[in-house]
């Protein structure tokens, strides 16, 4: 990966919140949307992606993203933090109104260019996360999934999680190991996203 796309990562800004798809930034360029149940370290992930602390809110409460919120990478280039799921205690009908914003916003999206979900490498392929991968697949967009929080897990207990997965994804996503805590993955998550973002000096 190029210094000016690693450059767009650490430079990285939040750009706005989004809770009704008529507030949704112009759809041009490239975007990435990152997914992931809640408490399975979305935010932490893109803080490390970024080498950032706080660009992504962190909390011991999960749940706590409860709008497509967009980060600036670069001219017309962004990421899209997707509303966490799972634990999250809230109304049903604010749930629902979750699930329809997401799904209006990846069958209409034109600048997606591709879905990063995040599992908790003791917990992954769970309900949501195939329903998000199944998301992608409709649009035909590609997908790559985190396994954080590896280092709860012993290296060969990483290494069969990652080869599970990676069997279980077959074509439909790619797969790889992710710490925040250890450092670990992050530049090969950047590369991913950087390529479909077709940031500068990316092959």
């Amino acid at each position: 990966m190029g210094r000016m796309s690693l450059a767009a990562f650490r430079t990285a800004s939040y750009l706005k919140s989004v809770h009704h798809l008529r507030d949704l930034p112009p759809d041009s360029g490239r975007e990435v949307a990152i997914a992931g149940r809640s408490n399975a370290g979305k935010s932490s992930a893109i803080n490390a992606m970024a080498e950032q602390g706080r660009l992504a809110r962190t909390s011991r409460t999960p749940g706590r993203t409860q709008q497509l919120v967009f980060f600036r990478l670069a001219e017309d280039r962004h990421l899209v933090d997707l509303p966490g799921y799972g634990y999250a205690k809230v109304p049903e009908a604010l749930r629902q109104h979750w699930q329809h914003l997401i799904e209006e916003y990846f069958r209409s999206r034109q600048a997606l260019a591709g879905l990063v979900v995040v599992m908790d490498i003791r917990h992954p392929l769970r309900e949501f996360d195939a329903g998000m991968l199944a998301y992608a697949r409709a649009r035909g967009l590609p997908a790559h999934v985190l396994l954080t929080k590896a280092d709860k897990l012993s290296r060969s207990q990483q290494l069969a999680t990652l080869a599970r997965v990676r069997r279980e994804l077959g074509e439909q996503a790619s797969a790889q190991l992710f710490s925040a805590q250890a450092r670990q993955g992050a530049e090969e998550a950047r590369a991913v996203i950087a390529r479909w973002l077709e940031l500068p000096g990316v092959q």
